[in-house]
């Protein structure tokens, strides 16, 4: 009996061990997201990094104002729920985005919450990346032994 009850508990941590990992890859790698605020749209790439339930990362923004990449963080993964701070530097100010999000697939629903001025909601989307590499240009090759002109 003892034994049964240690291989149901060793089967139990595995299971939440294997949970645990797919949560991370499937968050794992660049998404890209688009969405309008109150500074006009705002296009946004992630690249997020996974190890067990700690998420890190970079988020880079682009504005009417310019781009910025900010290393994010206080991340973290709970099956598939995920949260992260982004924190940025707008003119003189320090802004904390607060940013929670549940994935789907290749979408991540997000909410965004701009210190206490402003909050979105938007999806972002995992980037894919291509199978296939572009082929080798092949060397042209020179004419060689062109017909005669006709008189």
């Amino acid at each position: 009996m003892k034994t049964c009850i240690q291989t149901l508990i060793i089967a139990a941590c595995a299971l939440a061990l294997a949970r645990t990992v797919r949560a991370g890859e499937s968050v794992a790698g660049k998404w890209t997201a688009q969405f309008d605020s109150q500074i006009g749209v705002q296009k946004y790439t992630y690249d997020f990094k996974v190890n067990g339930d700690k998420l890190t990362g970079t988020a880079t923004g682009e504005r009417e104002m310019g781009t910025d990449t900010v290393t994010i963080t206080e991340g973290k993964i709970n099956k598939d729920e995920i949260s992260f701070v982004e924190p940025l530097k707008f003119g003189d100010n320090e802004l904390r985005i607060e940013y929670t999000g549940k994935v789907a697939g290749n979408e991540i629903k997000f909410h965004r919450k701009v210190g206490d001025v402003a909050e979105e909601d938007f999806t972002a989307k995992r980037v894919k990346e291509s199978a296939a590499k572009p082929e080798a240009k092949s060397e042209i090759k020179a004419a060689t032994n062109s017909p005669p002109a006709k008189p």
